[in-house]
């Protein structure tokens, strides 16, 4: 009994830790981080859910910050050593490297994508998994991003992403790529709902 209780405050402390990196982050660089807290559980399995991992190749996710998101990418069956995770802070970098050592942690800009995963091959990515602040940026730039990561990715293969806002992040273009919405994800503080962006050319 006293493990059980001795892990669950080790699961507390490290989750109100993992609460006051993000919001020390957020404060430093608000249009980086880009939220004051990380992604709810019930959010973070539902990106998952969409992650094709039947699909050979690597899995990238954008933004993984704290790794809430990961950690349910790696439960749905998802090896680490499959995984690239893109982040722009040092500080999550370090942390996300302490907690998943046979994962590849890149720190970078995820708007200059092509540049940042120079080593990344064309076409070969499963799915892209998102946790940007898109909607801090302008219109044109969050489509570009888009754009790079349907580079990289397999055609026809899910480019992922949430937001906690009634429009999609980057309006469909049916002649290009199509998007599909989720319901409302409740459960999440802000409520929030996920998008996912497939090339349709």
């Amino acid at each position: 009994m006293l493990d059980v209780s001795a892990r669950k405050v080790k699961g507390l402390s490290a989750k109100v830790a993992d609460e006051f990196r993000f919001l020390r982050n957020w404060a430093e660089k608000p249009l980086t981080t880009g939220a004051v807290s990380p992604s709810g559980p019930d959010l973070s399995r539902r990106m998952a859910s969409f992650v094709e991992i039947e699909r050979p190749g690597p899995v990238l996710e954008l933004g993984p910050g704290t790794g809430v998101v990961t950690h349910a990418i790696l439960e749905c069956g998802i090896p680490q050593s499959r995984v690239i995770a893109l982040e722009y802070s040092d500080d999550f970098c370090r942390l996300l490297a302490r907690r998943y050592g046979d994962m590849a942690i890149v720190q970078g800009d995820a708007y200059r994508l092509r540049d940042t995963l120079a080593d990344v091959e064309p076409g070969t990515l499963a799915s892209v998994v998102s946790s940007m602040p898109l909607f801090s940026r302008p219109k044109e730039e969050r489509r570009a991003l888009l754009m790079q990561a349907f580079e990289l990715l397999q055609p026809g293969a899910p480019f992922i992403q949430f937001s906690y806002a009634l429009v999609p992040p980057v309006a469909p273009e049916p002649e290009l790529f199509s998007v599909q919405r989720t319901g409302w994800i409740l459960k999440n503080l802000p409520p929030a709902r996920v998008w996912v962006y497939r090339r349709t050319s």
